[in-house]
Formats: structure tokens, C-alpha cells, sequence
């Protein structure tokens, strides 16, 4: 039989080995803790520049294009020439495709500068880095007179404005290609495709375009001359 003495040790050594438990096990969860939080910043920092809106004037998530909707831009691409920018240019896989397949000289303008980065990596990874460029930049604040073919992925909230825009900055023979919302007032000259991957083939309406530096005309429709009326047409 064990002593009191004996009895009273081996109760304090447990109770000391019980509290040593405790503070083990209160310490592997704190540095749990630590971990996860320190996990889930890291994270944050990594993904908010993918997530948060790059186009300020409206809201424009970073939804990167399936791989149907970069088929039908390249389908509606197919014989054009000269260059191509891609507004709101996301991770660059049109600007990539664009100068792979369709040899095009191309430029993706995009506010976020973490998706600038990753598309100049995507467009060495591609072998087309001497065709492309990326350009940080918001799409409101960018000239679109030197491009021949523009593509939009936007919103609906702000393809009002970016018809606005197209109407004085794109050229005669200008191709716009918008996907996932139409231009609101602009009559399509084809669509290619369905449902969220549906693209809209736009020319500049006849009756936007004017000569450079042309004055409005002011004449009634009966004082419009045959030359004017043909031009017009």
C-alpha cells in the first residue's frame, strides 16, 4: 500500500503534468492561429489585385475569357490587319491568342498592375513578346485612333459610355468586338457564338463618321448636295 506521502506526490505531479498539457496544447493553437491568419493575408494580398474591380468609372471585376470566347474573337479577327487593343486586358490571354494566331500587333491597357505583370510573363511564356505590349492605364484615359481592331470585355453599365468614346476615336475601318454586353445603340454587322460567350462585330455607323476637321452640316435635307448624299450613304 502506498503512503499518504506517496499518494499526495503522485496527485501533484499529475496535476503539474495536467496544467503542462494544457499550456502544450494552448500553445499549438495559438501558433495554429498564427498560421492560419498569416495563410489567410497572404492569400489576400496575393488575390485582391485579381478580384478587385480594375476599371474604376464602373464596376469591373476580373472575369477571365473562356476558352470559347477567345475562339470566337479570333473567328471575328479572322482576315483583319493592322493592330489590335484589348480594353480592359485582364490576365492578356486575348492580346496572347491575338498575336499567336491571329499576327496581329497587339496592346492590352489595364488598370491593374499585378494582371500587367502576369500578361507580359503569359505573352513571353507564348513566344510573342516582341508582338505585344501592356500597357497600366484606366481605358477612359486611353486614345483608340491608332487602333484598327478593338475588343471590349466589359459591362453593361458602362458600354453607353464606351459607345461614346468609340464614336469619336475609332476609325472609318475600325473593327470593335464586344463581348458579353453589345453596344447599346451601334447595329451589329455579325455575332459569332452563344449565350455568355457571344460576341458583337461592330463597324462605325456611316452617319458618325466626318473628315478630319470637317465642319457639321448645317443644311436642311433638301439643301444636302448628290455628293454629300452619296458620301453619307
Amino acid at each position: 500500500m502506498k503512503s499518504r506521502e506517496e499518494a499526495q506526490m503522485e496527485a501533484l505531479m499529475g496535476e503539474s503534468n495536467s496544467k503542462s498539457v494544457q499550456r502544450g496544447g494552448r500553445g499549438i493553437g495559438l501558433v495554429l492561429v498564427g498560421v492560419t491568419g498569416g495563410a489567410a493575408l497572404a492569400l489576400s494580398i496575393i488575390a485582391a489585385p485579381f478580384i478587385t474591380p480594375a476599371l474604376r468609372k464602373v464596376c469591373l471585376p476580373y472575369v477571365p475569357a473562356t476558352s470559347q470566347q477567345v475562339r470566337n474573337v479570333l473567328a471575328g479577327l479572322k482576315g483583319r490587319s493592322g493592330r489590335l487593343v484589348d480594353l480592359g486586358s485582364g490576365d492578356g490571354r486575348i492580346v496572347v491568342a491575338a498575336a499567336r494566331e491571329a499576327h496581329l500587333k497587339s496592346v492590352g491597357v489595364e488598370l491593374n498592375p499585378w494582371l500587367v505583370w502576369y500578361s507580359r510573363w503569359a505573352a513571353w511564356r507564348g513566344g510573342v513578346v516582341t508582338s505585344t505590349s501592356f500597357i497600366t492605364k484606366n481605358l477612359w484615359h486611353f486614345d483608340l485612333r491608332d487602333y484598327q481592331n478593338i475588343v471590349i470585355f466589359g459591362v453593361e453599365e458602362m458600354m453607353a459610355d464606351l459607345e461614346a468614346k468609340l464614336s469619336q476615336e475609332l476609325m472609318t475601318d475600325g473593327l470593335v468586338i464586344a463581348c458579353r454586353f453589345p453596344l447599346p445603340s451601334w447595329t451589329p454587322t455579325a455575332t459569332i457564338g452563344q449565350g455568355i460567350d457571344k460576341v458583337w462585330l461592330y463597324h462605325r455607323p456611316h452617319q458618325d463618321w466626318m473628315p478630319p476637321q470637317a465642319t457639321p452640316n448645317l443644311k436642311g435635307p433638301s439643301e444636302t448636295t448628290s455628293s454629300e448624299a452619296h458620301r453619307l450613304r
